[in-house]
């Protein structure tokens, strides 16, 4: 699998996400900004993600994803 899928994936899957995706082929790190994340914990953040993805990591496709989940004004903040 390669970055790029993953991004559209979970652009499709999220609201006005801002996505970037680097890797491997099978380990990946991923950085996720979308207004879906507004008041969700990092584990119901997480969630959301793996569930867009379930399928690609069931059939071994994915092997495993980091990711940093952002709601936009967080995003904002970090960048100063």
């Amino acid at each position: 699998m390669e970055p790029d899928a993953i991004r559209s994936l979970l652009e499709a899957g999220l609201t006005e996400a801002h996505v970037e995706v680097a890797g491997d082929g099978r380990h990946f790190q991923a950085l996720i900004v979308t207004s879906d994340f507004d008041g969700l914990p990092l584990l119901r953040r997480h969630r959301l993600v793996y569930d867009l993805l379930q399928s690609h990591i069931d059939a071994d496709v994915l092997h495993a994803i980091s990711m940093r989940t952002l709601t936009p004004e967080q995003w904002a903040a970090e960048r100063g």
